[in-house]
């Protein structure tokens, strides 16, 4: 009979004081807390402004009439008021789109297919499409880009490193040497010199007369660039599959790229999922870098409506609103990556006991 999950208590209890080296961490932890967090409660609840303008904000706490005044710039930056209502549906479509795509009953084709036609729609109804002025996308900006911008390039570059993880692996020597040349060299490049060769390289690049929109340029480029740091933790996935996996594949007749659909991916995949989490939680946050080239993210719209002069110098509280709102993002990634990695755990098959055999191995 097994026993049942530890009460609380007992194991709060055990936890923060169980041995001495805890009870001294918990001890310097309270003496820190004490210190921190009545300051902090003071400026941000008690002394802090709720309502009115920059004149009734003070020093000592902190000014909330501010975030009330410029969130709708914080989220949507220049986007046109009266249109809001497009950037507003964009963040619900993506938000649908990646709910979905946490369903693992849902993954299959139909699936494959709403991406292309969810990142089509957020692109026409951020281009203003169907009125009278389209909206250029100097106009873009807050939460609906930095959205945009992480789902797109995330999506496009996960096809792109899963060819380049296989291309490594290949025996063709060529087609490896590609893989390796282009894997080392874009990891080994910063973020902001891939953003400024979209930027100032790029366009240098075409053709006379022909021009691309600086939003899609640096798509292109930031998706490129996430695509090798994918693929290098694809490639660890597919190194941790033992080589029996794909001789067996063959030897019932599959051919390369269905031993590496139904096969070999799927477990790789797998392995792997801790990584692109984490991975993907970063490629969010390195979304804040477009600002280098004129794109307003959310980030980069919080510092400028700080820089507001009706309501300048109130940066701690316009980047707490955008800190929470990563955090929120991010928190609950991580939180559905351990979700996820336990549900797919459920399915693997149990080794077989220390100088046993396995059932399936004494069924042959």
């Amino acid at each position: 009979m097994t026993a049942g999950p530890p009460r609380l208590l007992p194991a709060l209890r055990a936890g923060l004081f169980g041995t001495r080296a805890n009870t001294l961490i918990t001890l310097a932890t309270l003496l820190v807390l004490s210190q921190v967090v009545p300051p902090l409660l003071r400026w941000a609840v008690l002394d802090a402004t709720f309502s009115g303008n920059a004149g009734a904000c003070t020093r000592e706490g902190a000014c909330w009439a501010f975030v009330a005044a410029k969130l709708r710039f914080i989220l949507f930056a220049f986007y046109p008021p009266d249109l809001q209502w497009r950037p507003v549906l964009v963040i619900l479509l993506l938000g649908a789109i990646l709910a979905a795509s946490a369903v693992p009953r849902l993954w299959g084709r139909p699936l494959i297919l709403a991406w292309p036609l969810t990142i089509l729609a957020c692109w026409l109804l951020l281009q203003g499409a169907f009125t009278a002025t389209p909206i250029p996308s100097n106009q873009w900006g807050g939460l609906p880009v930095t959205l945009f911008v992480w789902a797109l390039c995330l999506a496009a570059a996960t096809p792109i490193a899963i060819l380049l993880a296989l291309a490594r692996r290949s025996t063709l020597g060529g087609l490896r040497t590609f893989s390796v040349l282009y894997i080392e060299l874009m990891r080994g490049t910063p973020m902001v010199a891939i953003l400024y060769v979209a930027m100032l390289i790029l366009p240098m690049a075409l053709p006379d007369g022909l021009s691309i929109d600086k939003m899609l340029r640096a798509i292109v480029m930031v998706t490129l660039f996430w695509a090798a740091y994918i693929a290098e933790v694809i490639r660890a996935g597919l190194q941790a599959i033992p080589h029996g996996q794909a001789e067996a594949a063959t030897a019932l007749g599959l051919g390369y790229w269905r031993t590496q659909r139904l096969v070999i991916l799927p477990q790789a995949l797998r392995i792997v999922i801790p990584g692109l989490v984490n991975l993907a939680i970063g490629f969010l946050l390195a979304t804040s870098l477009l600002a280098v080239i004129g794109i307003f993210d959310l980030l980069n719209a919080a510092r400028a409506a700080a820089a507001d002069p009706q309501w300048l110098g109130f940066y701690n509280e316009a980047y707490i609103v955008v800190a929470v709102i990563y955090f929120a993002i991010c928190f609950g990634a991580s939180r559905y990556s351990r979700w996820l990695e336990r549900r797919l755990a459920g399915g693997r098959a149990a080794p077989a006991p220390a100088g046993g055999t396995s059932a399936t191995s004494r069924k042959e």
